[in-house]
């Protein structure tokens, strides 16, 4: 995983900075001004097609990244949700087969604007939904809604994209703990990834450009053409071991494994879309709705 930046959690078992996903790494949050904003593997000027993709609504965690989002049908009065991954959450790795769900949090977050400068603290009210089975995803509920954001702000959330990205397609790596961009290509998609005790199912697979490190788990994945999130950053395997953490493998259909060492994953979000209901709640029972359940 991108190892989140847990300190004492770096050394456990599982729960370090390299006993993350795509957490970051160092002991102790490094003051994120030592990064040049917006450095990127290409950093070239997009193509005319192509949409602005900045840090404009993403959010530093205390230990990851993550974005304000929200789904195609969220309305400017609805709460505004934080998405990030399941083992950037602040109690620690969820637990195989774990989901949390409306459990109370007062996590803080730093929105960021276009340039990557810090331009206030958003706060969560619970955890709407975390797990680590499945998918590896964190979505906090905010105590402001969209429009008191945007009013006091300046920053509209990142659109949550409804479909499933296609191979090949352009993509930017966006983390907010960072100010980093990393620009590469979907390569392709592991039907099943298995990390430790954890298996994510059609998981992203990044082209080499995107070698994200510790600190970018939670980054939102945006396709370059669209603006829109499609994915999660999460995980990456760093030594070439097979299956353990912070060495993903891949696992095909037939049981066959795959190790790529230096490659980086993404869990999708168009998973996510069919579970938000009205009022931004998250409905598992929603038609459409395959998130693991409780």
């Amino acid at each position: 995983m991108n190892k989140p930046l847990t300190g004492a959690l770096l050394s456990l078992l599982l729960l370090g900075a390299a006993a993350t996903p795509a957490v970051a790494a160092p002991t102790t949050t490094p003051a994120p001004t030592t990064t040049p904003a917006a450095t990127t593997p290409a950093a070239t000027a997009p193509e005319a097609t192509a949409a602005a993709v900045d840090f404009a609504g993403t959010v530093a965690l205390s230990n990851c990244s993550g974005s304000v989002v929200r789904a195609p049908g969220s309305q400017p009065n609805d709460l505004a949700l934080v998405l990030s991954n399941g083992h950037c959450l602040e109690s620690g790795f969820p637990a195989a087969g774990e989901v949390v769900k409306d459990r109370p949090s007062s996590r803080s977050f730093s929105l960021l604007n276009s340039a990557g400068s810090k331009v206030g603290t958003l706060r969560a009210s619970k955890i709407a939904y975390a797990t680590m089975t499945d998918t590896d995803i964190s979505i906090y509920q905010l105590t402001r809604t969209y429009a008191q954001i945007q009013s006091q702000y300046g920053i509209t959330a990142l659109t949550l994209e409804g479909a499933r990205p296609t191979q090949g397609s352009a993509i930017k790596v966006v983390s907010g703990y960072w100010k980093r961009i990393y620009s590469c290509n979907v390569d392709g998609f592991a039907y099943r990834l298995k990390e430790g005790d954890w298996t994510w199912k059609d998981s992203v697979r990044y082209t080499s450009a995107c070698n994200t490190i510790g600190g970018t788990s939670g980054s939102p994945v945006v396709d370059t053409t669209t603006g829109k999130v499609v994915a999660v950053n999460n995980t990456g395997n760093e030594d070439g071991a097979r299956c353990t953490v912070n060495n993903p493998c891949e696992v095909d259909q037939n049981g066959n494994v795959t190790v790529r060492q230096g490659i980086n994953y993404a869990q999708q979000t168009y998973i996510v879309v069919p579970c938000i209901a009205p009022g931004n709640k998250i409905d598992l029972n929603r038609p459409g709705c395959v998130l693991p359940k409780p």
